[in-house]
């Protein structure tokens, strides 16, 4: 079975915090948006969330046991699973009937606040893992995703979220030139 991680599932070194998966192979989904919102009130940020809806979400998929689907599901408390039509997905990965293609979504995520805001370490973190795949992968991440214009703290000095991982200063150059799509 397999994971479709959107967000900081597909930096391999956060992932790896919560449990082992194979290797990540890219992969769009047709049918989900994919937008920034809290997802409770036990968050103190605002995450991706993923619905279905009439767009795009690139992400990868990632091959887990049902003990490590276990570990995902409760690294992604307060989302639930769905499973995915496989027609809908684009992959190099050869998906056959048998390969159930779990995804987390969130219907109707709150909105994020100066209470609950963007973090910059988690679009760090999510971005990192983007240009494990490639920059193009990276700006299509950025193009389809919603709500960026929703309140951003820069704790990059002060990391407060929690899955940070596999992220160097050096990295954040790249990052800022990719971001400069949606903070112009």
């Amino acid at each position: 079975m397999y994971i479709f991680g959107y967000g900081s599932l597909m930096n391999s070194s956060s992932r790896q915090l919560t449990g082992q998966t194979g290797t990540a192979c890219p992969a769009v989904v047709e049918g989900l948006t994919r937008t920034w919102g809290k997802v409770d009130d036990s968050y103190q940020a605002s995450p991706l969330v993923a619905q279905p809806g009439d767009g795009i979400v690139n992400g990868v998929l990632l091959h887990v046991s049902p003990k490590e689907l276990a570990q995902f599901d409760q690294r992604e408390r307060g989302y639930h699973r769905i499973q995915l039509t496989l027609t809908n997905i684009e992959t190099e990965l050869p998906l056959t009937a048998q390969d159930a293609v779990w995804v987390y979504v969130k219907n109707e995520p709150m909105l994020p606040s100066h209470e609950s805001p963007i973090l910059q370490t988690y679009i760090d973190t999510v971005l990192t893992g983007c240009l494990e795949v490639s920059e193009a992968f990276a700006d299509l991440f950025v193009q389809h995703t919603n709500g960026w214009e929703h309140p951003l703290e820069n704790d990059r000095h002060a990391p407060k979220y929690v899955n940070y991982a596999g992220i160097h200063p050096e990295h954040w150059p790249k990052i800022d030139q990719i971001l400069t799509q949606v903070f112009a």
